[in-house]
């Protein structure tokens, strides 16, 4: 009996991210990783069973190549005709859209005009959303978005104190972002804790590269840090997050820099990476803080701390907290960031249980808070594929 498989991508503007998966249990039957796309020396890897193939985009060195690759790799594995739907990341819908979507002219059109929310992403996510209807011919295509979670925050979380006509032309207000693992993680800590969702107080972070966290009060968000764009909010791998305005003019009188200039620092130079001038990786920066690195141990605390305020901050969000959550690459695996956040919290009532906190590591979800603190936190492993799966079998009837 053949099985009824989902491919979920996931399109950067030089990357393709990409896994197929079985609609009837969600084991992931292959994934990949599409790499400098659009340069000449553009590949794609693909792993099955633990075994890793890279095959060079030589003819065509772009998303649709990649993507055709991709196809290329399924009929050699048999599976391409098993292929059911594909389900598609979109960063931004804006305000239109609060819920995922079968793609139709009419969100593609919607996508576009999101463009100058996401700039970096949207235009990306649509080059994946087209190659996968040019090479999947006739496959019905689900788009996910990140902000859709979050338009259940209230106009007093989401607007900016600037003049209100800028909202009402440009739609120039917060969105945040990560919103398809907050509702995966949310769900999850729900059936973990034993607690209806309905009636549970969650701050959850969600840690890697890019980094954010969110308030998510009865299964809705109440707020994110992350903004109009992922520049707010947390320090980050690459990204500054909250900084005063100001430096922007600073910056440009006395540093002779243009807004492009220091847009690019602060997304692409600051965080981790300016701090510790060292690495953006925070495997790095832990590596070099055990040897007394000061630059890394600066990053590290600052990372931590800027994380504790705003686990504090959400907590009113969320009108108080039943538990806090990690989740994402750092989030699941540095027990070192998440001792130092909880050690800052312990006035909120949270206690971190060492031996937990160090057993919850790689993938494992676990309490890490012990038996007499007030407030609980876990681990909870997200994964947005199978989100996304979830979303496009609904849609499509699958």
């Amino acid at each position: 009996m053949s099985q009824k498989l989902i491919l979920v991508l996931n399109c950067g503007s030089s990357s393709l991210k990409g896994a197929v998966l079985n609609n009837d249990n969600g084991d992931v039957l292959l994934s990949c990783l599409g790499e400098k796309l659009g340069l000449p020396d553009a590949y794609i890897t693909f792993k099955v069973n633990g075994e890793k193939q890279k095959v060079e985009l030589k003819e065509q060195p772009n998303h649709t190549g990649a993507v055709g690759a991709l196809l290329d790799e399924l009929k050699k594995l048999g599976l391409d005709s098993q292929i059911a739907a594909i389900g598609h990341r979109v960063v931004s819908g804006g305000e239109k859209y609060s819920e995922s979507m079968l793609v139709t002219d009419e969100v593609i059109q919607a996508i576009e005009a999101c463009i100058p929310l996401a700039p970096l992403h949207n235009p990306a996510n649509l080059l994946g959303i087209r190659a996968a209807q040019d090479i999947f011919k006739g496959l019905p295509n689900v788009v996910v978005f990140d902000t859709a979670f979050h338009q259940s925050m209230p106009a007093h979380a989401y607007t900016y104190a600037i003049p209100r006509k800028y909202y009402r032309e440009l739609g120039l207000r917060r969105y945040g972002m990560h919103g398809t693992s907050y509702r995966y993680v949310a769900d999850e800590a729900a059936r973990f804790l034993g607690k209806d969702k309905n009636n549970l107080k969650l701050v959850i972070a969600h840690l890697g590269n890019g980094a954010s966290i969110a308030a998510v009060r009865n299964g809705k968000s109440m707020d994110t840090s992350m903004g109009l764009t992922p520049l707010e909010g947390l320090v980050m791998g690459t990204r500054s997050g909250d900084i005063d305005p100001s430096v922007f003019s600073f910056l440009a009188n006395n540093a002779g820099l243009n807004i492009q200039q220091i847009t690019d620092i602060l997304n692409k130079e600051s965080g981790l990476l300016g701090v510790s001038e060292l690495s953006n990786d925070c495997r790095t920066i832990e590596e070099e803080a055990l040897k007394g690195h000061e630059g890394a141990v600066l990053a590290l605390e600052m990372f931590s701390y800027r994380l504790a305020k705003y686990v504090a901050a959400m907590g009113v969000a969320a009108g108080g907290i039943d538990a806090v959550v990690f989740t994402g690459g750092i989030g699941e695996n540095s027990d070192i960031i998440r001792a130092k956040v909880l050690n800052y919290c312990e006035f909120l009532g949270l206690k971190v249980d060492e031996e937990r906190n160090i057993a919850a590591r790689f993938g494992k979800d676990g309490v890490i808070t012990t038996d007499d603190s007030r407030v609980i936190s876990v681990v909870i492993p997200t994964n947005e594929e199978l989100m996304i799966a979830n979303d496009t079998a609904r849609l499509t009837g699958l």
